[in-house]
């Protein structure tokens, strides 16, 4: 028996099938979404160079981030991801605060740009309410995923490559309109704290790229897989948010593409460039609307399905109730994990309060990339001898700058959104309060 195969013979495994161009297709098509619409609202709070300057830094942040987040999935490719990595090397109190913010992150993500979908189907099919209609992706996405992980991913890959081809088409419409002068207009309206400021909608960019790690346990042959899906996966959405940035902003200055005709704010920035360009009847700007959907379902799909692989491992270890680390027994993926996952998202929609849960989801992000950057140090000093089939280039000045970033990140984001920020800690405080009076009688 090949050992593929007596892994799936072991009781509770997923199935492993991904390939690196699934592996790509899962990490680009997490992240997509980023880059049709909420981006251009950091625009407003710093300005081109202000946005421009956060940017920078998390590309920096994110490069040095998932090189270093690589050497842990290699090393330990299982389907926790982060608290998997953590677990191992802080022990369980910090596992369970890493598997528990990337479970925020992951669970709380999916119903802003659930909202989103709904936005967009509304204009075509306006007499379906919004929040229908994100009810109704969920339930649909869910489907698929417990269906089995090798149809999602293809599926996945399928509107990945039409979201970044459309992508592509925007810039090669655009660029050619662009004007330098534009790209220095009003560049900083609020001073030196408006790079601060912009700072969420930076990460906005490139949240959820970690998700790759979470179906290591599902990828063949790991080691292997996960880089080639990890490196190139960053390096797409490298090249596409600075494309992407540059040709909005260029063809009429960071105003246009944040403030409608009626002064109001608009998180859909390529539309509004386009019109500028083409008008709004142009055969070029309904297609953009219409194959920008596929940006939004891409990373909707892709953001549950590492939810449920999260939660799911949770589950497995005895973190939480132990039914969400039950495979289902036809399909081999982690159906209660997912339908749990589906019923918080669809509780998040009803409130109806989307920017609040993109800065939860944000914190629980950055808060993931703290504390795996300290399990990459902590877990070179305890297990030098681990197998290591890829190691973070430059060590340890990848793992450190990226912490830094993070923490000046996260501080930031605390004095700009003290509510929500209030909000996050509390319910992650009130979860590990939770863990250890469960844990603590359980399992030692």
């Amino acid at each position: 028996m090949k050992s593929n195969e007596r892994e799936l013979a072991r009781e509770g495994a997923l199935k492993r099938t991904l390939t690196p161009i699934m592996l790509w297709g899962l990490g680009v098509g997490y992240v997509i979404s980023g880059m049709y619409f909420g981006w251009n609202l950091g625009l407003e709070k710093g300005g081109t160079l202000g946005l421009a300057i956060a940017t920078f830094f998390i590309v920096v942040m994110y490069l040095t981030f998932t090189f270093s987040y690589a050497e842990l999935a290699c090393a330990i490719p299982k389907a926790g991801g982060g608290f998997d990595y953590a677990k191992r090397s802080l022990g369980p109190g910090w596992g369970f605060i890493a598997g528990m913010a990337q479970n925020i992150e992951f669970i709380f993500a999916p119903p802003a740009i659930a909202l989103a979908i709904g936005a967009y189907f509304n204009l075509f099919f306006p007499e379906i309410p919004v929040i229908q209609i994100a009810i109704f992706s969920y339930v649909v996405f869910t489907g698929l995923n417990i269906y089995g992980v090798k149809a999602a991913a293809i599926f996945e890959l399928v509107i990945t490559i039409f979201a970044v081809g459309e992508l592509l088409l925007f810039a090669g419409i655009t660029l050619p309109h662009m004007e330098v002068s534009n790209l220095s207009q009003n560049a900083l309206p609020n001073g030196f704290h408006g790079i601060f400021a912009a700072i969420p909608f930076a990460i906005w960019f490139f949240l959820g790229i970690e998700g790759v790690a979470n179906v290591a346990e599902e990828t063949i042959r790991p080691q292997r897989t996960i880089l080639i899906g990890f490196g190139s996966a960053i390096l797409t959405l490298v090249v596409l948010c600075i494309l992407t940035f540059v040709s909005s902003v260029g063809v009429g200055g960071w105003e246009a593409i944040v403030y409608r005709a009626d002064g109001s704010s608009s998180d859909s920035p390529l539309p509004l460039a386009l019109a500028k360009i083409v008008g709004d009847n142009n055969l070029l700007y309904h297609l953009l609307i219409t194959v920008g959907l596929f940006g939004l379902v891409a990373s909707f799909h892709g953001l549950i399905l590492a939810a449920g692989r999260s939660t799911f491992e949770f589950g497995r270890v005895g973190f939480a109730p132990s039914f969400l680390g039950n495979v289902n027994g036809k399909f081999k993926t982690p159906a209660n994990a997912l339908l749990v996952n589906m019923a918080i998202g669809i509780a998040a929609l009803l409130t109806g309060k989307t920017s609040e849960i993109i800065t939860i989801a944000v914190f629980g992000a950055l808060t993931l990339y703290i504390i795996s950057m300290v399990a990459v140090i902590r877990l070179r000093k305890i297990e030098p001898l681990l197998e290591r089939p890829f190691r973070v280039p430059f060590y340890p000045v990848f793992p450190i700058v990226a912490l830094v970033i993070a923490v000046i990140s996260i501080s930031a984001m605390l004095v700009d959104n003290l509510k929500m920020g209030g909000l996050y800690l509390l319910i992650l405080l009130g979860s590990f309060l939770a863990f250890k009076l469960f844990y603590t009688t359980k399992n030692r």
